[in-house]
């Protein structure tokens, strides 16, 4: 089997607020708006709006009641730390962020190298949506042995 993701579903608080963001973050990774579905499911306290792109579908879904008021923390086990995207140049980094400043995402670190993460040529930027959920936008030369 290849190491593919078909889709990834992250639960937001409030769909009101993150549906209008994520409307606006998803079309800058190529995801086109008339992709966009969504379901209501009452009996499961289930709304999930789903994006989808042929490489991948990037679902939001709603908390059930009872975990609306937590916080997100990255750091609790079971938890995402942080969900990282692809871009094809150092250019395509930099053209992002200002996009992402522009629909109210919070930049935790603006575009830059990181040779702590590889010794040459690894240029990201990580943000949060407006939940507090990481994100990071990056472009490097993995050298895969097989």
């Amino acid at each position: 089997m290849e190491p593919i993701i078909d889709h990834i579903q992250i639960t937001v608080r409030d769909m009101d607020v993150a549906v209008p963001f994520y409307d606006r973050f998803l079309p800058l990774l190529g995801f086109s708006p008339q992709s966009r579905s969504s379901a209501v499911i009452d009996a499961h306290e289930f709304h999930v709006v789903e994006y989808s792109h042929p490489r991948l579908s990037f679902a939001i879904t709603s908390p059930r009641s009872a975990f609306r008021d937590e916080l997100v923390h990255r750091r609790r086990p079971g938890s995402m730390h942080h969900l990282a995207f692809q871009a094809a140049s150092r250019d395509e980094v930099d053209s992002l962020h200002l996009s992402l400043k522009e629909i109210g995402a919070i930049i935790v670190a603006p575009p830059r190298e990181y040779p702590e993460y590889m010794p040459a040529g690894y240029y990201a930027l990580f943000f949060k949506d407006l939940d507090g959920i990481k994100y990071e936008i990056v472009t490097h030369s993995k050298v895969f042995k097989e």
